[in-house]
Formats: C-alpha cells, structure tokens, sequence
C-alpha cells in the first residue's frame, strides 16, 4: 500500500512520530531541500499542517537522509532490528494484524534459535556437510565479531559494537560472500536472543518510522516506499517475487549449487530450494556474478548467459551497459521499475476473473497464496485486496508448477503456443472490453445476463461501474474526462459524475443513470440534480456547451419534461445509442467526434452514424 493511502488512514497522533523524524531531516537541510521548501511554501503551520500527498512527496525527496537514520538504528545491536525488518519486508507482510505479527515474530525467533543450535553442531561435527572452506569463513567471521562485542568488556564497559567495530563487520561479511541469514545465525549465536514483549516491538518499530499502526483496526502498516528502503538496508537488491522469477528460470543443478555455498538442505525439492535462498538473503548481485555459471566459465560466458536468461527467460529485450556488473545493476534497476509501476497489466476486472477461474481450476491455491505471503485472511483471491500487498498478477502466476498452469490453460482455452504466464496475461487483458460489449446490460442492472457473459459482480458496483465505462467509452471518442479538474470543482453536496472539459472554459456535463425498470422516468429529481451542477458550473464563469443525461432508456413522460424544459442545455442518450456511436466511431475517419452532432433532446443514432460516415 502506498505511504499516501496509509496516511490517509491514519489519525494525526498515528502519524505523529514519522512526522517528527522527517521534520528532524528537514531542520539538517537535506540534499533536496530547495525542493522541499517550495512544497512548504503553501503553508505557515511547518509538515503537520501538509497534506498526506505533500507529505508522500517530501518523503520521496527525502529518501537517503531516512534510509540512513533507520541505518544508525542498527547500532543497538539488542533491538532485534534486523529480524523485525526481514519479517516486515516480505512479501505479503505490509500490513498485517497485531497478533499475527506477533505470532510471525514469534515463529521467527524460535526458528533462529533452532538453527543456531544447528550450525553450532556443523562447528563441531567433522563430517557435517560445510565445506572446509565455509567452516573456515564463519569461524573467522564470528571470531571477528567475538572480539567485537566482547573487548568493552576487558575495559569495564558494557558489551557492544560500536559504529567502526560494525562497519568493519559488515565489510568482512560481503567479502566473504555470507548472506543475510548467515550472518544473523553467526550474530545470534554470541549475542543474547529472546523474545521481546509485542508491544514493545511495535513501539520501537513506531518510533523509529518504519511502521505505522492504526489503534482503532488493531494494525500495522508498512508503505511499499518503506519496504524499498528497509530492502536497501539489509541489502536485498530487488524483491521476493523478481528474484523468485529469476531462480525459476535455473537449472536444479545450479540451484543445488548455491544451496550448497550457503549450508541449505539440498534434499528439499526444487521449489523448496529457491524458497530457501530468497529466504536466506543470498546477494542477488553476488548470485549473477558467480552463482549461476558453470566452473571455469570465461566473462564472455557469463554474458552470454545472463542476456539469455534476460532475453529469453525474463523477456527483457536489452539490457544497459557493456560489463557484467552494469548489466546486473540495469536489471535490478528494471526490477526497481517494475515494481513502482502502479499498472496492474492487466485490468482490475481481468485480474479478478482471473482469480475466479484460478480457483475454479486449482482449488488448492488459495491456501497456497495465502502461506507464501503470510496472509491472515481466508479467502485471499482478491484483486483489491492482493494489490494492497502489492501482489500482482504475474507474481500469483509465478508460484503455480508447471503442471497446474499447464491444466488451467487447457481448462480456460487460453493459447497454448508460447510463454505459459505471458499467454494467460494476454487472455485477461480483454475483460474491460468484455465490460463494453455488455455495457447496456450494465446499465439494465441485469445480473443474471452479464453472469452468463461471464462477468461476475456485485450489484452494489453497478452504478460504479457504469459510470467508469461511460468514462471509458466519451475518452475513447476523444474527449477530455478531466477528473482534476471535476474534483475541483465538486463540493460535499454536488458531484457531478463525469465532466468533458473542451477548453477555453467550455464543458460537457455528464450524468450516468442504471435502472432495472423499463423506461426511467425520474425527471423532477434528476432536473434538480442536474440544475445544481449547472449552477455550480456557472458560478466558476463556465459555458455549458451540453449537459448529457445517459441511462438505459427513457420514458415518454421523461422525454416529454425534457422538452419543456427551458433551463438547461439538456440531451438524453440511451445506452445502446452510446455503445453503437462508440463501435461505429472505431472504425471512423474520425479522430474526435464532433460533439456539435449532440443537439437532439433524444440523440438520434441514426442520424449520427450517417455522420460519421462521411
């Protein structure tokens, strides 16, 4: 969930700590603080009185001076801090109940400890599976770390790392290629671990920014600008589900032998496995450097092999840069792209049917998504409710083995020549156009037709959703639906569904009206409505060129007071009217419709197509 949207929910003492440590960036005059002193410039009353899309922007700007306050945090070496941040960070963990937090830290903590114990007996064992190499680099790393923590105590102080002592560590740690979990095993076998009061987890977490949590719903929230940090932080280069796309595309052989670089059970099966090394941290820039390439391969080799494994597998056309480390930096960069892009890729609608026909087809992978995000809810095949997490399409369809996707095409008649998901994709980037086609049983409210078309909806949304697709189909004709300035124009009492804004003060109104009866006929409300939007229109000093009233048909009596009335500018336009001006016009020389033709008191189709082939 975006930081705006969190904000949103938030009351103003929720909000108050990550408030206060912005204002303490801004007071040491951050790199970007012209920028940000021109959005402050709008108020008197300092960041409080900002708004939440103000404050979202000046977070934006003041990324770098955040990530390293969170980064001086870690010198309280007792906090936990790293173990709070790699459960919060992962997929499906951005907002989350208070008691599931806390059984998710829980779990974390007794896991640790097993396998602390674990690797304490690999120390000792002589025919454990650690190379003699890997023996050798974390006992050097935990002696260095020993020493560490423990020289305070030789000088009567109190046992800890100080700031040098810890930046020294974490340049042994990447030297000798440990990953993030290796080194929280190491770290936690000399330091003392235990449970932390929930509370105080919270409370810590508050304190320092990094979460936000709403006492009325009992939960915590973390803003996918915040898990981009954090992940920076613990240095995690891209996230779970792009590097889980990128292991997919490896051979078991390859798996097995990153597996076997960072002490994980290759017994576990091949899903297992890649579960393991994401979990483990392993360096992603480290894994396409030398993880993933045959013994003795030449850098030329290497090339070769990830432009492959770009072009082919992750069907990216070209990747920036000449050396092999600028490659990987283009991709995680292209990840980065990725993952900021609001754009679901497919629509709404077509990532909800999608889920509905998953289900249908493979009634196990609910429960399947719902363990790998360590989501609470039941039922998680949500569109809405995925895309809070930041869960999109492609990163449900990348969980399911071959054999499933395989059975869910067949099952669904989706093309089967070619990139399995990239095929499922395009078969569901349609539904919007599935909408249009059914548009006028929209407006009709006609459940029953539009189940057999195969569009499942709730009765509530209709109106909404009508709304949208005469939205859709007036910027398909060429105009302008410009929401802005709408917004700006709305107050509390009147809201106008849709305004065509032509310029030069000059707009179109449009009112969007479904009904189930046969004939709407309610005139006096709608008139008073609609007189209200026109007087509201006026007083901004604009001309209304037309008002439109669209609804799936009229009746005599409701044509008839349209006529005699000597107020408004008014045309009524039925929803098949619409629809067929807006298939004929497809196929036009027109680019925009002229919106002169818009002069019957009932438009005319007729008279309009004949037109529009001219």
């Amino acid at each position: 969930m975006k930081l705006e949207k969190i904000l949103d929910k938030m009351g103003s003492i929720e909000k108050n700590s990550f408030i206060k440590i912005i204002d303490t960036i801004i007071s040491k005059n951050p790199k970007q603080i012209k920028e940000i002193n021109t959005i402050l410039s709008s108020t008197d009353k300092g960041l409080k009185s900002v708004d939440n899309q103000n404050i979202s922007k000046i977070f934006a700007l003041s990324e770098n001076e955040f990530q390293e306050h969170i980064k001086c945090e870690f010198q309280e070496i007792t906090s936990q801090l790293d173990i709070l941040i790699d459960i919060i960070i992962r997929d499906g963990n951005c907002i989350m109940k208070q008691d599931w937090f806390s059984r998710l830290y829980e779990t974390e903590v007794k896991q640790l400890k097993n396998k602390i114990k674990g690797l304490n007996a690999d120390f000792e064992d002589d025919k454990s599976e650690l190379s003699i190499l890997r023996k050798r680099d974390y006992k050097i790393y935990k002696s260095c770390l020993h020493t560490a923590y423990n020289n305070d105590i030789a000088n009567n102080r109190e046992a800890k790392v100080s700031s040098d002592e810890l930046s020294i560590i974490l340049t042994l740690s990447k030297q000798l290629g440990l990953s993030q979990e290796e080194i929280k095993l190491i770290n936690y076998s000399i330091l003392p671990i235990k449970k932390l009061d929930i509370q105080d987890v919270i409370k810590g977490l508050k304190n320092i920014g990094v979460i936000f949590f709403s006492n009325k719903e009992n939960t915590i929230y973390v803003a996918d600008e915040m898990v981009r940090i954090l992940r920076n932080i613990r240095e995690k280069e891209v996230g779970e589900k792009f590097y889980r796309r990128t292991l997919k595309l490896l051979r078991e052989p390859i798996i097995n032998q990153i597996c076997r670089d960072h002490n994980i059970d290759r017994k576990l099966n091949y899903s297992e496995k890649i579960e393991e090394i994401i979990k483990e941290g392993v360096s992603f820039t480290n894994l396409l450097l030398e993880g993933i390439y045959k013994t003795g391969s030449t850098l030329t080799e290497k090339k070769k092999t990830l432009n492959e494994l770009c072009e082919k597998g992750l069907n990216i056309s070209s990747l920036k840069g000449s050396t092999l480390d600028e490659k990987i930096s283009s991709l995680i960069e292209y990840f980065d792209i990725v993952e900021r892009d609001e754009k679901v890729g497919i629509s709404l609608d077509g990532f909800d049917k999608l889920l509905s026909e998953l289900n249908q087809s493979l009634p196990k992978l609910n429960k399947q998504i719902k363990d790998q995000f360590e989501l609470q809810e039941e039922y998680v095949l949500k569109a809405d409710f995925l895309l809070d997490y930041n869960i999109k399409p492609r990163d449900i369809l990348d969980l399911i083995v071959k054999d499933d996707l395989t059975k869910f095409i067949k099952d669904n008649g989706v093309k089967q020549r070619g990139d399995d998901i990239l095929n499922i994709l395009e078969h569901y980037k349609d539904v919007e156009n599935l909408y249009l086609e059914n548009y006028e049983n929209v407006a009709y409210r006609n459940l029953n037709l539009l189940k057999e078309n195969g569009i499942i909806i709730k009765e509530s949304e209709l109106g909404q959703k009508f709304e949208e697709l005469t939205k859709t189909i007036f910027t398909s004709l060429g105009f302008n639906a410009d929401d802005a300035f709408k917004n700006k124009l709305n107050t509390k009492k009147d809201m106008m569904d849709i305004l065509l804004n032509l310029g030069n003060d000059e707009i179109i109104i449009v009112e969007c009206k479904t009904s189930k009866e046969r004939g709407y006929n309610k005139f006096s409300s709608v008139s008073r409505q609609l007189k209200s939007y026109q007087n509201l229109a006026l007083k901004n000093n604009l001309r209304i060129v037309k008002i439109l009233l669209v609804a799936p048909e009229f009746s005599d009596d409701f044509v008839t007071d349209c006529e005699m009335d000597t107020e408004m500018n008014l045309s009524l336009i039925t929803a098949s009217t619409l629809s067929n001006i807006f298939d004929f016009f497809k196929t036009s020389k027109h680019k925009e419709f002229p919106h002169v033709l818009f002069r019957d008191i009932v438009i005319n189709e007729e008279r309009i197509l004949k037109a529009l082939s001219k």
